[in-house]
């Protein structure tokens, strides 16, 4: 029983995988778009939460057989949600839905972290989108900034009475929005040279628009969607960030 959802999973990352390989565009920040400088920095910002989530991930495995396969379909799930490029040629990047809110919410934003820097990292390797150089920035922008705004909007929202649905539909668009607001923050550091940084900002990110804004309000009903189903069905699963444990510490 517990095969079947893996399975489908698989199917569809390999489904994607087919779809979305396409040299041409690179998820997220393109090899060789940022100076080294800039592409070390975000690579080092981006380790601490990457380490914390690891510790994270070993500390409740130990007192959850099973979690380990929870963030495996998570991850999964992060996978195939991440593989639908959607090309910005103004941006240099490509614009896409995320998956990084639904999955802060069920394992929570640091080890969202994780399960999308191996996302990035596959993406990278194998189907040219993203590069290894910039894995850091992209790392910062869905794995850090999209999980911890997604986490974040999903507990104000509950905080304030929301229902599930509607918190986790918060999650899933703001999750989506921060993402590709960090991923402007990161070109227009780097890239505005003598130029104004806020002109190139804002250009950037109005680049993201006509398809983002959409593409996140569609992200926001799937988390919903997918938050609810699991808060019905299987609501054990969501283990004890549901009832306020902090969001990336096993204490």
């Amino acid at each position: 029983m517990r095969r079947t959802p893996a399975g489908i999973l698989f199917f569809m990352a390999s489904s994607a995988t087919v779809i979305a390989a396409d040299p041409a565009w690179a998820m997220h920040v393109s090899e060789g778009i940022l100076p080294f400088s800039w592409a070390a920095l975000w690579a080092v910002v981006s380790l601490p939460f990457l380490a914390w989530g690891m510790r994270d991930l070993r500390e409740r495995s130990q007192r959850e057989p099973h979690f380990k396969a929870l963030v495996g379909l998570v991850g999964a799930g992060v996978f195939v949600i991440s593989c639908m490029p959607i090309p910005v040629p103004t941006a240099g990047t490509c614009s896409h839905p995320c998956g990084t809110g639904i999955a802060a919410i069920l394992i929570g934003p640091c080890l969202s972290s994780v399960v999308a820097s191996v996302a990035l990292t596959l993406q990278a390797l194998f189907l040219a989108h993203g590069g290894l150089t910039t894995l850091g920035a992209n790392i910062f922008s869905m794995g850090i900034a999209g999980s911890f705004a997604g986490y974040g909007a999903f507990r104000l929202a509950r905080s304030l009475g929301a229902s599930p649905f509607v918190a986790a539909f918060c999650a899933g668009l703001l999750a989506d929005w921060a993402t590709y607001a960090a991923t402007s923050l990161t070109l227009s550091l780097a890239l505005h040279d003598d130029g104004s940084f806020w002109s190139m900002f804002v250009s950037i990110l109005l680049a993201f628009v006509p398809t983002q804004v959409p593409l996140g309000i569609l992200e926001g009903f799937i988390s919903g969607v997918a938050y609810g189903f699991v808060h019905s069905r299987r609501p054990e699963i969501l283990g004890t960030l549901v009832k306020g444990e902090a969001p990336c510490s096993s204490s």
